[in-house]
């Protein structure tokens, strides 16, 4: 039987590039003979909407056309309707955004023509899918890649004001800009694994993919199907520390700082005992001035269409 694809397109992703590359898109998938229809969002949460109903009508594959944000609603709605017992389908992603760091550490690539390529070969990956929640949500939010508190999460508020910087390059310029208005560290209490951490916490990451800001690895050897969350936790450092940080974070070997700690979970708990929590998940806001996140993993959830690893059968 003839599987059905429904893509869920952001226009405004990539600064409006997702509803240029809409006429690419229909003809790759045309010449690889997918089956789809395409809907646009129109609103916050929108892309969230559709996927619910998308599952909810039996469709087989949802597919996230736009960044992060597009990819995190999609989840959010492929998983209201996994739980509510509303129907289940795969999740696919075309990257036309500012990171894809979601699609990265998926393996799903990045360039269009491969996109559609791994979207019509319709390899599967069942991947984890982190949950959290907190004093400051209306309700707990699903993520694929990561949960973000403190400096990073404010890099990627600065970052979406960047409208003429798109990639790395973007989130790069944002967090030299941050250095200079965020560097004063909460007072935090992170538990996990039986341990309490107590300390001024310049930023605490949650990873369930490996990268954020389109090029900083946070989690260089992160899975994303291996039932736990990659923890990257960096005490309060000068300014002048965070600027020697930052080229360790691109190369992903911050792990040798003295200011920084790693360690894997299933579940933490992050407290502010003095400050605040700004926090993001999958680049996007998850709240400005939380005082408690936990988050824990929920292993295996959902498909995604991804490359084929090399070698594989």
């Amino acid at each position: 039987m003839t599987k059905r694809y429904r893509l869920i397109v952001n226009p405004t992703a990539g600064g409006g590039m997702a509803s240029r590359v809409v006429p690419t898109i229909e003809r790759l998938l045309h010449e690889h003979g997918v089956t789809f229809d395409l809907v646009f969002t129109e609103r916050p949460w929108h892309a969230a909407e559709l996927a619910r109903k998308a599952a909810q009508d039996g469709v087989d594959v949802v597919v996230a056309v736009g960044g992060d944000g597009t990819s995190n609603e999609v989840l959010n709605g492929l998983m209201r309707a996994k739980e509510a017992g509303a129907g289940t389908a795969a999740l696919g992603i075309l990257c036309v955004g500012r990171g894809n760091d979601f699609a990265f550490g998926a393996s799903i690539p990045h360039a269009l023509d491969e996109g559609c390529a791994a979207l019509a070969a319709d390899h599967r990956r069942t991947i984890d899918v982190g949950r959290v929640d907190g004093d400051s949500l209306p309700e707990d939010r699903f993520f694929g890649n990561g949960i973000g508190i403190g400096f990073d999460a404010v890099v990627g508020f600065e970052a979406a004001k960047l409208k003429r910087l798109r990639g790395f390059l973007g989130y790069f310029v944002a967090a030299l800009k941050t250095i200079f208005l965020y560097y004063r560290a909460p007072l935090t209490r992170i538990e996990y694994e039986g341990q309490t951490i107590e300390q001024k916490s310049l930023m605490v990451s949650i990873m369930n993919g490996r990268r954020l800001g389109g090029g900083f690895m946070m989690a260089p050897d992160a899975r994303i199907d291996d039932g736990r969350f990659d923890l990257c936790i960096a005490s309060q450092v000068s300014r002048l520390g965070i600027l020697a940080l930052i080229p360790r974070f691109m190369k992903g070997t911050q792990a040798s700082r003295p200011s920084i700690k790693t360690g894997h979970t299933a579940r933490i708990t992050v407290t502010a005992l003095d400050g605040v929590l700004p926090a993001h998940a999958d680049g996007e806001t998850l709240c400005i001035e939380g005082k408690r996140l936990t988050m824990e993993v929920l292993p295996r959830q959902i498909e995604v269409l991804c490359r084929r690893p090399e070698g594989g059968g």
